[in-house]
């Protein structure tokens, strides 16, 4: 029913969120440490197709096409010497071919992998290499984006859509990982090949590493996905740093608390985060917290939104308990929750 976005040879992983809240997102702009993006231009007109060309025209050479014995995906710049890609299209290899925008190719070599979050980094023989913005700020549905890749070989191809959700999981692949990735849903076509390739915003900022699609045999129109920013740059420079990454576990399922939302079921909360469901015997199931509950502050941080929560998670640490407080029935309540763990092999 699913295929992965990437890889165009025999590539099984298909990653999916049990929206776990395994990645933390910090607000803004990432570059990575001790190097430089290129000049920003001139923001161009969001949405217009001058200013969509010139996005793609600036991007282009900061994304790649990742092959290897078994098929191939692509890949985004990191650092000048450094591509983030998706871990299901390096598969087993430690030693992938890197090619580039200008035609170049460079050997590469793959410095860790995380399965939890399917991403991997890989570090290239030739450096220099542009190194565009992450922006780790989620985006809003509706945003207009640019996915680029190489579907199928075709290097450097762009499709542009929207985001159509936040927060998404491949449906019926949760038992198939441990993925702690709260997924961007996306219609712009994504197709294999695509996988580890950029999502843009309209500006140019890299908000999402592509991840896999739904196939149009599944009954699927343009349903595909994309790991955040902030969980990418997050993993990155774990992977880097000692070759693997750790993740805040706290096992809910959670929703934004829109007006719409508030009024329909009669939420009693002003801001915070909704709590859809809990994973069974996880640190929030046994803290007594229920789908229903808003979640409105943790480990002494207030939550008012997603990216709050998401921060307050990641600034945690595995096996650390800390205050959870939630709201129920118009009450507020404050319970200990023990944060969890989940990691991946590098």
């Amino acid at each position: 029913m699913r295929e992965p976005g990437g890889g165009a040879g025999p590539v099984a992983l298909v990653l999916a969120v049990l929206l776990v809240l395994g990645a933390g997102c910090t607000a803004g702009v990432t570059e990575a440490p001790g190097t430089t993006s290129p000049p920003a231009a001139a923001a161009p007109a969001p949405g217009t197709e001058s200013g969509l060309a010139d996005v793609v025209e600036r991007l282009a050479p900061s994304v790649v096409t990742v092959r290897t014995d078994a098929g191939l995906g692509s890949g985004v710049v990191y650092r000048p010497d450094v591509v983030v890609t998706n871990a299901h299209v390096v598969g087993d290899a430690r030693q992938v071919t890197v090619e580039l925008a200008d035609g170049s190719s460079s050997p590469g070599t793959v410095t860790a992998t995380d399965v939890v979050t399917d991403l991997a980094v890989v570090r290239t023989e030739r450096g220099g290499l542009p190194v565009p913005r992450y922006c780790t700020d989620l985006p809003r549905p509706g945003d207009t984006v640019l996915a680029i890749g190489s579907p199928l070989g075709f290097e450097n191809t762009v499709t542009a859509g929207i985001v159509s959700g936040l927060n998404r999981q491949i449906p019926g692949s949760a038992g198939q990982t441990r993925a702690l990735v709260d997924l961007i849903q996306v219609d712009a076509a994504i197709s294999p090949g695509n996988s580890g390739g950029a999502l843009l915003d309209a500006t140019g900022c890299v908000i999402g590493i592509n991840e896999a699609y739904i196939p149009p045999t599944a009954g699927a129109v343009s349903i595909g996905f994309a790991i955040p920013a902030a969980t990418a740059v997050d993993v990155a420079e774990q992977l880097l740093a000692d070759g693997t990454a750790t993740h805040p576990f706290l096992g809910v399922s959670l929703g934004r608390l829109t007006p719409p939302i508030r009024q329909a079921l009669g939420v009693q909360a002003e801001g915070g985060v909704l709590v859809l469901s809990v994973v069974p015997g996880g640190p929030a199931a046994s803290a007594g917290v229920q789908p229903g509950d808003v979640v409105v502050g943790l480990a002494g941080r207030e939550v008012g939104s997603l990216e709050d929560l998401l921060g307050a998670l990641r600034d945690t640490e595995p096996g650390q308990q800390v205050p959870l407080a939630v709201v129920r029935d118009g009450e507020r309540r404050e319970v200990p929750v023990t944060i969890g763990s989940q990691s991946g092999p590098g």
